[in-house]
């Protein structure tokens, strides 16, 4: 079926190229269905870096593909580019690339300013039933995507806000702070390699939870902090991502460092690289510390939109098309009296 999104710059409705659609259709259908042990295995670690390889490998790519055509095609602006674009020889190198992002993403001056991780397509909800946007359980469960065994996370975020940022294969791939904060926890969970197309999402159900993912705590209540409480940021693995590589940077991309407790992490600063492929990024916020931006909100419910998310989970849900370090709402800092 069609799938369409706003583009939030020009407020226009725009129609989604899928890349690789008939494949992820024969995987998340016929092979799931007809054939579930080869299914399982096509969803494994082992298959994944086959595909990668076999899709991203640079010699092989550059024969079927061609380097200019899909520049083209993914709308790929070459100024953008921190290497000169004759130097984007595969696709490969292509989603692997460094942007000039100090000149073309701009950060937000606002200190309680919560930020985009990603050049992605974005969903909001809540735990909270209470909420204008209650989504629990459309897109993950919430204690198996952070881990069952990490209770004090579970408890700090039961109830709160959530943002899912879908990677698709032609974005920039590195992923950005989205808030000023220590790291008080960082650690990975084992799973699949499932694809994080929407057809694949809605024919799977709850696929993020399922994926292998990294989740990293940063504690914003803290001098220089955002003031957004503890946030959980999930980094979400996918088909044909065979690697996440952690390399935090505070300036541009040099000498960078693992993540782990105790780092310090500046708002818009490189944190890590999805390596190759599309995936997705699931930001997790304490109830009331985080007000998403209205026109967000307002595109979500955006009547007229035909979306594959509003068709299989028969909810109005409508992706925004956002850019990393771009204001996606503003952080709530606790008050005297305040509940939250």
């Amino acid at each position: 079926m069609s799938h369409q999104y706003i583009d939030r710059g020009s407020r226009e409705v725009r129609e989604e190229t899928f890349f690789g659609h008939e494949g992820i259709r024969f995987i998340y259908s016929r092979l799931r269905e007809n054939a579930p042990l080869m299914f399982r295995l096509t969803t494994s670690a082992r298959m994944s870096r086959l595909l990668a390889f076999v899709n991203f490998h640079d010699l092989l790519n550059e024969k079927l593909n061609g380097r200019r055509a899909f520049l083209k095609t993914a709308g790929i602006d070459p100024a953008e580019c921190l290497d000169d674009a004759c130097r984007l020889d595969s696709p490969r190198k292509v989603f692997e690339r460094k942007i000039r992002y100090w000149d073309c993403r701009p950060l937000p001056r606002d200190p309680a300013v919560v930020v985009s991780p990603c050049d992605a397509r974005m969903l909001i909800g809540s735990f909270d039933s209470a909420s204008g946007f209650f989504l629990k359980d459309k897109f993950f469960v919430f204690e198996e995507l952070l881990g069952w065994n990490k209770k004090t996370w579970l408890k700090t975020l039961a109830g709160g806000d959530f943002a899912v940022f879908r990677l698709t294969p032609d974005r920039y791939h590195y992923n950005h702070t989205p808030v000023a904060g220590r790291v008080v926890d960082f650690y990975t969970i084992p799973g699949r390699y499932h694809a994080c197309h929407p057809e694949a999402v809605v024919s799977l159900v709850t696929p993020y939870d399922k994926n292998k993912r990294v989740v990293t705590i940063i504690d914003t209540d803290v001098p220089g902090g955002t003031g957004a409480g503890l946030v959980a940021m999930v980094e979400v693995v996918a088909l044909m991502i065979g690697e996440i590589v952690q390399c935090y940077s505070e300036r541009r991309y040099d000498d960078p460092v693992p993540v782990g407790p105790g780092l310090f992490v500046r708002k818009g600063c490189p944190k890590s690289l999805f390596r190759p492929g599309s995936s997705t990024v699931v930001l997790i916020f304490p109830r009331s510390r985080v007000r998403f931006a209205d026109d967000l909100v307002w595109n979500m419910r955006l009547p007229g939109v035909k979306s594959v998310f509003s068709e299989g989970f028969s909810l109005p849900l409508v992706e925004t098309d956002v850019k990393v370090r771009e204001l996606i709402g503003t952080a709530h800092p606790v008050l005297q009296g305040d509940s939250a």
